[in-house]
């Protein structure tokens, strides 16, 4: 495979040239983040929501930005220096949220914000594995230093398992016809690209069934990548943690990509409600406006939902 490689300052001109925080208008009003204090951006990336969230910020107020990516914190550090001695960014798993919170002396929190999903930054470097579209290793992972890669899983993982993985996560129709081939094909080589993973199962979904508005290839990336990051599992105790640590009248929001993130959050806040814990300021989630999504395609699939603390 040919190694593609990306200067670092290539890369920040993708971040400035692509990256539009999703929705970042609803979630500055719905935040209400002027009267806050203390706020977490538990998915921080590059700093774009961060940025948008500490220009309105009262200047006594403090962000705490969280990620598993070293290379966005980097980023993200860069595009906030304005904000300098306001903020810290930690590299961390929000699944880990007290843990970080408790290193920090922090007991109480007036806002979060979880912008889950892949970044523009980590899809656009080749060198990553997120996407098909450019030739790169099959890796996928947010945090570079686990151990796990996307690799690793179809290539050792039983026609069984990965079948599971494409169905469970990705909503996959097809996912035992795809599994049952990728375990066929690596039996002669390995599978070690995200052009050679796509390929293969476009080719292996029937004629007549490409009808996809999609990549026939975007499921099984999406489901590779949730089962190597574990995304789900953080989400649930991520989600959790956070609203232990709000204040009275402290706000949570949460802006998803697919059904499976949107489902975890609709039923948590509704647990949480039905407890007494939270009341739900998004009855449905609201999705972008036909103007944002004309601007930005790809938050043509995000929904939000807010909460706030009782």
């Amino acid at each position: 495979m040919k190694k593609i490689v990306i200067s670092e300052f290539d890369l920040q001109e993708m971040v400035e040239r692509q990256h539009y925080p999703v929705m970042y208008r609803e979630v500055l009003n719905l935040l209400d983040l002027r009267q806050r204090r203390i706020v977490v951006d538990c998915t921080i990336g590059v700093g774009s929501h961060a940025y948008k969230i500490m220009e309105v910020m009262g200047r006594d107020s403090f962000l705490i930005g969280i990620d598993r990516d070293q290379d966005s914190l980097s980023v993200a550090n860069q595009r906030l220096k304005s904000f300098a001695g306001r903020f810290v960014l930690i590299k961390g798993d929000f699944s880990d949220l007290a843990k970080i919170l408790g290193k920090l002396n922090i007991n109480r929190v007036d806002a979060f914000l979880f912008d889950l999903g892949i970044s523009t930054y980590q899809l656009s470097n080749p060198q990553r594995g997120f996407s098909f579209l450019n030739e790169g290793p099959l890796d996928m992972r947010m945090d570079k230093d686990s151990f796990l890669s996307a690799y690793d899983l179809i290539n050792n993982l039983s026609e069984g398992e990965l079948e599971n993985i494409f169905k469970k996560f990705g909503e996959e129709r097809y996912s035992r016809r795809i599994a049952h081939f990728l375990v066929e094909v690596r039996k002669k080589e390995p599978i070690a690209t995200t052009t050679q993973l796509a390929r293969m199962i476009k080719e292996i979904i029937p004629q007549s069934s490409r009808y996809y508005k999609i990549h026939p290839a975007t499921r099984v990336f999406q489901s590779l990548r949730i089962a190597v990051n574990r995304e789900l599992e953080a989400l649930k105790a991520g989600l959790s943690e956070a609203i232990s640590f709000l204040n009275k009248g402290g706000r949570i929001a949460v802006i998803s990509f697919h059904s499976l993130e949107d489902r975890i959050v609709k039923h948590l806040f509704r647990n949480y409600y039905t407890e007494g814990a939270l009341n739900i300021i998004t009855k449905k989630p609201l999705e972008p406006s036909d103007l944002e999504k004309a601007e930005n395609p790809s938050s043509r699939s995000a929904k939000l939902r807010v909460a706030e603390k009782k």
